[in-house]
This record gives structure tokens, C-alpha cells and sequence, in this order.
């Protein structure tokens, strides 16, 4: 009998995840979202996650939970915590495993390679929740109430990836002549995570009960520049590297009318120096396997050349 997956949220994440088990594991998994949303290759179910009691009925007899869902950008604060408390008290005293996705806001500003050893010592909005979402894991996983890992990642980028700082604006401008929206200073480093290579390490995750009760960062291509993404983007995509710098004071103008651009500038420090993460223990335990940056940018710039095209 074949394991029970279920993945909660179908985001870029989420469906990568319902990707990597369907194609490389044969798995149909269940992808959770509160509107049921349909995921190709995966049954799909109507839940409101906040619900505990409800929750635990859903999630009852699976072997693997992805933990995608996530409140409103704007709302971290106000609704993570209890979304995700909802979410753990579900598995617990079972036999499934939670694996959560997690990024590198926990950690704050730091002068060097970001790595699992590091403490979450963030005191921005989104970091101090970030922190308290791993800290609140480990401890139930600690206390045998819960069996829980979670997958840092950094920036996300990838076909399908549209809210982030590699995202929308960063792709979508550059594959048709225009300048690429870029925070910070582009001629620093900075990590960029491929999605489907986050999808693979949790499923991996998931699968190892050694690698339970940490956080592990997942693979990513050696760090680059962001001038050095938008000149390799440019020439797959055929047209010339440009960029249009946005800070604080225009992220706090967009802010008036997206709220999540004005949570960005906590973040500014991210793209104001070197933001280079380290892996090395994901990999010396899985091997290397990320996708080559120039590959994951071709596959990106098709896909963002296929949504204009439509357009």
C-alpha cells in the first residue's frame, strides 16, 4: 500500500511538491486548500486549516504533511502562528510527519553565510513570526507531541512563481524589452532558491526519519549577482539587460496600494549586501542536487515568454 501525502496550500510550493510525487514517485497526494483547488495529478479538498478538530479528521492516516499554507503576507503576525499551531495539533500523537516550509527571515541580518547553526535572532515583522514558527515546532517535536523537519529556503524563482522578489517583476519586464524591477544593490550576491528543487529536498525530508526534528537549507545554485541574473535572463530571452532599482521610498508608495510591497522593506537588508546561504549540510548528507542556474532561468524565461504570449 502506497504512502498518504498531503500538501496544504497549492501555491508555487504546494504544487511543485504535488508535481514531485506524481512524476517521480508515483504518488497521488491530496492537496488541501480552503477553496479546493484543483492540482493536476492530485485529489484535492475544501478545508479551512485554522479549524484543529476539523483538520485532524483530513489529515487523518497520512504518512507526510507539506505545510505550504500561509496567511496573507500582510497578516503574518496576526494569523500565522494560530494557522500553524491549528495545523500541528492536528498530527499530533500520530505517526505523520509535518514538513514545513520555511524561508531565511528567522535569522535577521548577519555578516556571513547563512547557516542551520545560526539563531533565530530576527526582530522584524515577518522574522520574529518566522522564528517562532520553527521554535514552536521543535519544541512539540521535542517533546514527542508532534514528528516534524522543516526546509529552509531563500528567494524563490521558477516557472509558476509570481510574488517574489525574482518573481513577476523581475522575469516578467526582461522577457519582453523592458527593465527588470530589482530591490536593493544588484551588484551584491544574493541566493536564489529554483521551486522545484525545494519540492524535491522535502519530499526527501520527509522521507528520512534521521533528518527529523531540525531545519535543514535546502540546495541552491551557487549565489550569483542580481546584475548577473538579469544579464543571463536577458540573453535567453533574447533582449537587452536593463534594470529599474525600487526602494524603500517606492516600496513604501506601491505599499498605498499593494500592502505586501510595503512589508518588503523590513527586508531590505537582504538586498543591500552579499545574501549567500549555505547548504553544505543538506548536501553532504543528499548530494547536490539543485539545478544549475542557467538551466532554472531558461525554464523560467519560457514560461513567463508562454504568459505573455497569451496575454
Amino acid at each position: 500500500m502506497k504512502e498518504q501525502h498531503a500538501i496544504l496550500g497549492a501555491g508555487p510550493v504546494g504544487r511543485a511538491i504535488a508535481k514531485c510525487l506524481t512524476d517521480e514517485h508515483d504518488i497521488k497526494p491530496t492537496v488541501i486548500t480552503r477553496s479546493g483547488t484543483n492540482v493536476p495529478g492530485s485529489l484535492s479538498a475544501s478545508l479551512d486549516l485554522s479549524d484543529a478538530q476539523a483538520a485532524r479528521q483530513a489529515l487523518s492516516g497520512a504518512d507526510v504533511v507539506y505545510q505550504c499554507a500561509q496567511p496573507a503576507y500582510n497578516r503574518w503576525p496576526e494569523e500565522f502562528p494560530a494557522l500553524q499551531r491549528s495545523i500541528a495539533e492536528a498530527i499530533a500523537g500520530t505517526d505523520t510527519v509535518l514538513v514545513a516550509t520555511e524561508n531565511m527571515y528567522g535569522y535577521g541580518p548577519v555578516s556571513e553565510a547563512l547557516n542551520e547553526g545560526l539563531p533565530l535572532a530576527a526582530t522584524t515583522r515577518k522574522g520574529a513570526v518566522r522564528a517562532q514558527l520553527w521554535n514552536e515546532l521543535e519544541r512539540s517535536h521535542q517533546a514527542g507531541e508532534i514528528r516534524a523537519v522543516a526546509a529552509r529556503a531563500s528567494d524563490f524563482y521558477g516557472p509558476g512563481v509570481e510574488n517574489s522578489a525574482y518573481g513577476s517583476r523581475f522575469f516578467g519586464p526582461l522577457v519582453v524589452g523592458k527593465k527588470a524591477e530589482v530591490l536593493g544593490d544588484p551588484s551584491t550576491r544574493h541566493t536564489v532558491t529554483y521551486v522545484p528543487d525545494l519540492a524535491r529536498a522535502m519530499v526527501r525530508l520527509g522521507g528520512d526519519s534521521e533528518a527529523w526534528g531540525r531545519a535543514w537549507h535546502v540546495p541552491n545554485a551557487p549565489a550569483q549577482t542580481t546584475e548577473e541574473m538579469v544579464v543571463a535572463t536577458a540573453q535567453l530571452a533574447g533582449t537587452s539587460p536593463a534594470t529599474n532599482r525600487i526602494g524603500p521610498l517606492k516600496m513604501r508608495l506601491a505599499g498605498l496600494f499593494v500592502p505586501a510591497a510595503k512589508e518588503m522593506i523590513e527586508l531590505s537588508y537582504e538586498f543591500d549586501q552579499d545574501f549567500v546561504v549555505d547548504s553544505h549540510a543538506y548536501t553532504e548528507r543528499y548530494g547536490a542536487e539543485f539545478t544549475p542556474l542557467e538551466e532554472g532561468l531558461a525554464r523560467t524565461v519560457r514560461w513567463y515568454q508562454d504568459q505573455a504570449a497569451r496575454a
